[in-house]
């Protein structure tokens, strides 16, 4: 592979537009909102040049406005999966030789498109199809993924740039080639920037992708790929997919040119893959890379010399931003007994204040979880809290879907630490509380480390350095993203690179160089610049 001599533009992370009365990007994301919900779509698959649609079509409505139709999704089918796969293999013939220099350039240029003309179209998508405030679709939709898109050339030249050492004679040199076959990318509903990451990654790397994203985020999907299509993607490197899970499983799963998957979403999913890629392991030509993200259970640890303040308003925005639909989100808060009073009355207040409603109100700071599914599963854990002698209810606890799937931000306090809520995932907008004697935060760290079989953030407050460092010690495989004075959420591509161990995933770090590290396959050459001409070594001469 040629490197060549390449001046990557200056990278760097994308501002964050503020949305503020009075500034351009408010009118324009309004004006964006208002042309959305105006008219009905019809979301095609793309396979190879082909906008592929079905007789199966899937409706798309708001989950703040789920009587509303924004669109109709073209659901797909097996033989669309092995069309796909199809087109992909061809593509890669002229993908994977493509100098890297040019691949950069196609996903820059996606980048300049979102940062630009489709900023305010990318945003609205979001906000409308998942249910996201501004600010939050801002962080999401338009910063992130132009920070992945952007960054991950900068990767991607490091990768590149790291060759071996040469003796004397000889020039040594590392090739990294992509890997042999196509990518399966399953991407999740609650962030944009992971939908198009996931597939863009290891196509940046030279690889085709079948990406198949969640049903609930293809109105954005949707917008990804013709921002490509506009950017100069060639036909076939990324092929979106609109088949349910298990239908594009049984093809994909089963095809010997499958050399990978690029996955968010839930635990249980990631294991049936993994479990389902053993089983067929004697079918691939290679062996498949396997990266996944998945679930959290996220804590927040308090110090007794903590600013109440402080860990108030880390638990209201980390629990309740985005309805606690991170996989980061503050789930679980360990509060020290001299702290709870306070830290309560601050959360009470903050509480008070917020709004609930349609994301088109800006003045809204929670919105609607996904779909009907999500809202009636959260319900039930807050039913369960209220009729549990081991909980009280401490905010909200409230919900409604008769117009949309609105859950109050809700607030248990657990009298035993490990109570339900502080130890399964839920994924909504539910915070649990344990208060633990205020002298003893170094005999809470251990049931914090063993409550939950997750391990992706989590957050300590303190003011004592020495506290800082025991728990930062003590809490060393609890968290793959670990925050000191700082909510678990809003992890910044490049800052922070993302990923948990344990249950929650395979700790690849997306927005790092390790992640695109996996999407090659290095190949090593040594050329003899002299070649010898005799087998004789020194030490065969006589005495």
């Amino acid at each position: 592979m040629s490197i060549g001599i390449f001046n990557v533009p200056a990278l760097k992370n994308e501002p964050v537009k503020s949305y503020a009365p009075g500034t351009p990007e408010r009118s324009e994301l309004k004006k964006a909102l208002a042309e959305a919900r105006a008219k009905v779509i019809d979301i095609p698959q793309y396979i190879g040049s082909e906008e592929v649609y079905s007789q199966n079509k899937k409706v798309v409505s708001p989950p703040h406005d789920h009587q509303h139709v924004l669109g109709y999704f073209h659901e797909g089918t097996k033989e669309d999966v092995a069309k796909a796969i199809d087109a992909a293999l061809e593509a890669r013939k002229g993908w994977a030789t493509l100098t890297w220099e040019q691949r950069a350039a196609i996903f820059l240029k996606a980048a300049e498109l979102i940062a630009g003309p489709y900023r305010a179209e990318m945003n609205a998508a979001t906000m409308l199809g998942q249910s996201k405030n501004a600010y939050q679709a801002e962080i999401d939709s338009a910063c992130e993924i132009i920070d992945f898109l952007r960054l991950n050339v900068n990767f991607m030249r490091d990768i590149y740039e790291e060759q071996p050492i040469s003796s004397e004679g000889v020039w040594n040199r590392m090739e990294y080639r992509p890997l042999e076959g196509f990518i399966f990318a399953i991407t999740p509903f609650n962030f944009t920037a992971i939908a198009g990451n996931l597939p863009a990654a290891p196509a940046l790397m030279g690889n085709v992708v079948i990406w198949k994203p969640a049903f609930t985020q293809v109105y954005a999907a949707n917008v990804i790929m013709r921002i490509f299509k506009e950017a100069g993607l060639p036909d076939g490197v990324i092929n979106m997919v609109l088949a349910d899970g298990p239908v594009a499983g049984d093809v994909i799963f089963k095809h010997p040119d499958f050399s990978g998957v690029h996955f968010t979403g839930s635990t249980k999913v990631f294991q049936t893959i993994w479990k389902t890629i053993g089983e067929n392991i004697a079918t691939y030509k290679t062996f498949p890379r396997i990266v996944g993200e998945t679930g959290g259970k996220d804590f927040v640890l308090a110090h007794k010399s903590a600013d109440a303040k402080a860990v108030a308003t880390g638990l209201v925005r980390g629990a309740f931003e985005y309805q606690g639909q991170k996989c980061s989100a503050a789930s679980r808060a360990y509060i020290p007994s001299n702290l709870w009073d306070e830290v309560k009355a601050f959360m009470l207040a903050d509480l008070a204040e917020i709004k609930m409603g349609g994301v088109e109100d800006f003045s809204n700071f929670v919105n609607a979880v996904i779909d009907e599914k999500s809202f009636d599963k959260i319900a039930s854990y807050i039913d369960g809290a209220k009729s549990s002698a081991d909980t009280e209810i401490v905010a909200g606890g409230n919900f409604d879907k008769s117009k949309g799937y609105f859950v109050e931000p809700t607030i248990i306090q657990a009298f035993k630490p490990d109570y339900v809520t502080l130890c399964e995932e839920i994924f909504g907008p539910v915070l649990t509380i344990y208060v633990y004697d205020e002298n003893e935060f170094e005999q809470i760290i251990p049931v914090i480390d063993a409550t939950s079989p997750y391990a992706l953030t989590g957050a300590v407050f303190s003011k004592d350095r020495y506290a800082i460092e025991y728990a930062t010690r003590h809490l060393v495989n609890a968290a793959g993203n670990f925050y000191i004075n700082d909510k678990p959420t809003g992890a910044v591509v490049g800052q922070q690179p993302f990923g948990g161990a344990r249950a929650s995933g395979t700790n690849d770090k997306a927005g790092s160089v390790l992640n695109l590290l996996r999407w090659v396959s290095p190949r090593a050459l040594k050329e003899t610049l002299v070649s010898p001409k005799d087998y004789k070594y020194p030490f065969l001469s006589g005495e």
